[in-house]
């Protein structure tokens, strides 16, 4: 199956792409639709090979230097030209202003923290 998705990815060479059929083969089942790739999953085979081998080394960029044999300045910047491709996600998302009036109107905060929220 792993060699399958290498040759899948070598065709489409980067190019986007929908799957519109999965099948669970344990349960004999098949889904048809329009299925979008997960984000790493839409990364070259060589930017997947190497952000695995940078969760592998537990982020350490001297062991990715060693690995690949480049400089520091190279592990960050490929680093930062592959995050600048995957969506982040926000966990602490700032609240909306509807949360931040409402907080307002309960007396839970301030006027002044209320503008200075509403400004991030």
């Amino acid at each position: 199956m792993k060699k399958d998705w290498q040759e899948l990815t070598k065709l489409t060479g980067g190019s986007s792409m929908t799957v519109e059929r999965v099948r669970i083969i344990e349960k004999d089942i098949a889904l048809e639709g329009q299925f979008e790739l997960p984000p790493l999953a839409r990364l070259t085979m060589e930017d997947q090979i190497f952000i695995t081998a940078f969760i592998r080394s537990h982020g350490s960029i001297k062991d990715m230097e060693e690995l690949f044999g480049i400089s520091y300045p190279t592990v960050k910047n490929r680093l930062n030209r592959i995050a600048n491709q995957l969506n982040f996600v926000d966990i602490n998302p700032p609240p909306s202003q509807s949360e931040v009036i409402t907080k307002l109107e309960r007396g839970e905060i301030s006027v002044e923290e209320a503008l200075e929220r509403l400004k991030k």
